[in-house]
């Protein structure tokens, strides 16, 4: 097992550094002048080009790659042309809100996909598959951005339940940070007033957010455990009169989980992507929204700062459902 994680170890380093090579050259071959952007269009071509000097964007190519990948081994990711901070302070600023959107979403995926696709496959055809059936095809059809404003018009503007958007109200106070993540901090605190008022805010952009995780997860969970339910041994389990629910709970769900694990894996990084329409609608503080600021003035750090924070998250979950495969079968530490 220690061999298979080194081996997957290297395997995410390596592909780190690609995507980090590739984040460089798409950057450098967009349109556009940020050395310009951030003079203003009343500066002269001095002032243009003192600035492209202090970031150093007059210096060849190769020379600006050596120092980008340098700067990144050491967790710099430079400064935003547009704010003048550092990219690395503003995303500690915005990923925990991000990660506990993300995490919150992929909560209800797991909790009620895994349950609904099981209960779907042991009566399959009856009326709770049919149901489970429109839900998994409704999740996957609706637009995220079209599905949290009809949320946001019926449960905050016509049934006033719930906020439309942010993280917090604004006359609200969030408690001193330990992990960063609100609602966790909120209960070590002990500030039961402010995890309430923050649990009602997470709700409706969690729920956007997970409804197509939950019918990817609900999916293919149905269709794993009607296949496993008619295989050979839990047949022989069922003419041995072993307990219903002991064979669907133990025997089937744990082989049937495999597929399942690694569609958890894969929504896990595709919800780190899609967080972009979900938090411009929702007007939620993470780093989509940043992304989306960022990009639209032309400020090529963040964008790389924000790309890299995805695709680094994305292969270390990648990373850690092949642990888990190799954990739940064996067989695989030998395969790989």
């Amino acid at each position: 097992m220690v061999l298979f994680t080194l081996r997957k170890v290297a395997v995410l380093i390596g592909t780190m550094l690609g995507l980090a090579a590739l984040t460089f050259i798409i950057t450098n071959v967009a349109p556009g002048d940020p050395a310009r952007l951030v003079a203003g269009p009343d500066a002269t071509n001095d002032m243009v080009e003192t600035i492209r000097r202090e970031y150093g964007l007059d210096r060849p190519l190769i020379e600006q790659f050596l120092i980008y990948m340098g700067d990144l081994l050491t967790g710099d990711l430079g400064r935003s042309i547009v704010s003048t901070r550092s990219v690395m302070e503003e995303l500690a600023r915005y990923v925990p809100a991000t990660l506990e959107l993300v995490l919150v979403a992929m909560t209800l995926g797991i909790l009620i996909g895994v349950p609904f696709g099981m209960l779907s496959a042991v009566y399959k055809d009856r009326f709770i598959d049919q149901v489970t059936r429109i839900l998994s095809i409704s999740g996957v059809a609706l637009p995220a951005f079209w599905f949290g404003i009809l949320l946001q018009l019926f449960f905050a503007v016509r049934l006033e339940l719930l906020p439309v958007s942010g993280r917090l109200p604004l006359t609200a106070l969030a408690p001193e940070p330990i992990t960063h993540l609100l609602l966790v901090d909120t209960l070590l605190r002990g500030d039961f007033e402010t995890f309430r008022e923050a649990l009602s805010h997470i709700i409706l952009p969690a729920i956007v957010l997970s409804f197509p995780c939950l019918a990817s997860i609900l999916r293919v969970n149905r269709a794993e455990m009607i296949e496993v339910l008619q295989s050979d041994y839990i047949v022989a389990a069922r003419a041995h009169g072993i307990d219903s629910r002991r064979i669907v709970m133990l025997y089937a769900l744990k082989n049937a989980l495999l597929p399942t694990i690694a569609m958890i894996g894969l929504r896990f990084g595709w919800m780190l992507g899609s967080t972009v329409l979900v938090e411009t609608v929702f007007d939620w503080p993470g780093i989509g929204l940043y992304a989306v600021s960022s990009a639209l003035a032309s400020d090529f750090k963040p964008v790389v700062g924000v790309t890299l924070v995805i695709g680094f998250l994305f292969m270390i979950t990648n990373m850690l459902v092949d642990l888990a495969y190799a954990w739940i079968d064996p067989r695989l530490r030998s395969a790989r």
